[in-house]
């Protein structure tokens, strides 16, 4: 019979391990951003979002409302540090609304 080896390591920790060892955090955080957006900012701007992509720490929105678009560019700023905060790390450094 084989002898257990007792581990005292979490389950988040042994995850977060495999993520490290992969190389999978920055696709992890693509996924993560886009349902961070639709979190963050509500089902009224979710609505007229048609395209959330992050890449190299820019998250470029792509929004079906010029009004709405024009709205959001001056708080572009609280938007970065709330999807940030949410986030939990600085994945975010620059938002291009479109």
């Amino acid at each position: 019979m084989a002898k257990r080896i007792k581990n005292d390591s979490s389950m988040k920790e042994v995850l977060a391990a495999i993520i490290d060892q992969n190389h999978w955090k920055p696709q992890l955080q693509k996924i993560s951003i886009e349902e961070a957006w639709h979190e963050v900012l509500g089902k009224g701007v979710s609505n007229y979002t048609s395209r959330v992509l992050l890449k190299d720490r820019t998250l470029l929105v792509q929004l079906t409302s010029s009004v709405l678009r024009d709205e959001l560019m001056y708080g572009k700023s609280k938007i970065i540090q709330m999807l940030n905060e949410h986030m939990g790390e600085e994945v975010v450094h620059e938002l291009i609304l479109k």
